[in-house]
């Protein structure tokens, strides 16, 4: 028996998925169909390697579409229909997460977790401080520390520049991590994906090592890991420098 959710999906209309690259982007083609967005915007891409991900997920549909399995087209979508027209209220947002950034705040304790927090922290903050230019206080506890104009605009003047895929997923990835400044750690290749999360997640792992694993919250864990993954590729698809 279908549940509502199967009933509520669309049949798939189409055969064939293919791209088509001009000067203006790259689009998708479902038979002979450009692809829109809800929004009925033009489904553009900025390059082949984004559009083959999104290609291969409309490949996949079965006999109805599901748009929860197609991760890459979603992100693609806010990117168009959301970001491009509020890019200012997207870098505001990443903003706040700087503002209060994750790895500001600090434990006063258990020494292990201080520790920790201290070994996976620090260097991004060196990082930061090295090529940002920008010092960023921490504080002990939940004591909010306020962050310095000048150490702020430096971390703005980065996001500035994204085009509006890269800032769809550099917002997905602070907002998954509590973290600008590691996100960025990371877009710079700095972390590689798997050490961003777990810096981005001591705190939360050095819970579990003492009270252990709750199965509801592990499951939300392994969802926004998923989105986690996807934010990152699209961002190293989208800034990847041609061969």
């Amino acid at each position: 028996m279908s549940s509502d959710n199967e009933q509520s999906l669309a049949k798939r209309f189409y055969k064939d998925v293919t791209f088509a690259s001009d000067d203006t982007g790259v689009r998708i083609l479902l038979d002979d169909r450009s692809l829109r967005t809800p929004a009925k915007a033009e489904f553009l891409l900025p390059n082949e390697r984004l559009a083959e991900e999104v290609a291969m997920e409309w490949r996949a549909q079965g006999e109805k579409i599901d748009p929860n399995s197609m991760p890459y087209t979603k992100l693609c979508n806010s990117a168009i229909d959301g970001v491009a027209n509020s890019r200012e209220d997207v870098i505001d947002a990443i903003m706040a997460f700087a503002a209060t950034d994750l790895v500001c705040y600090r434990a006063e304790a258990p020494d292990a977790l201080v520790m920790k927090q201290m070994a996976l922290w620090g260097p991004v903050l060196d990082w930061v401080l090295q090529y940002l230019g920008a010092d960023f206080e921490t504080s002990e506890g939940v004591m909010h520390v306020e962050q310095s104009p000048e150490t702020l605009a430096r971390v703005r003047a980065v996001l500035e520049p994204y085009d509006p895929f890269s800032l769809a997923a550099f917002h997905v990835m602070a907002s998954l991590t509590g973290s600008t400044l590691l996100s960025i750690a990371h877009a710079a290749g700095l972390f590689d994906l798997q050490a961003t999360w777990t810096a981005a997640h001591v705190d939360e792992d050095w819970q579990i090592s003492q009270w252990g694993r709750d199965e509801e919250a592990a499951a939300r864990r392994t969802k926004r890991w998923a989105e986690m993954e996807v934010a990152s590729r699209t961002f190293a698809l989208v800034n990847e420098k041609p061969a």
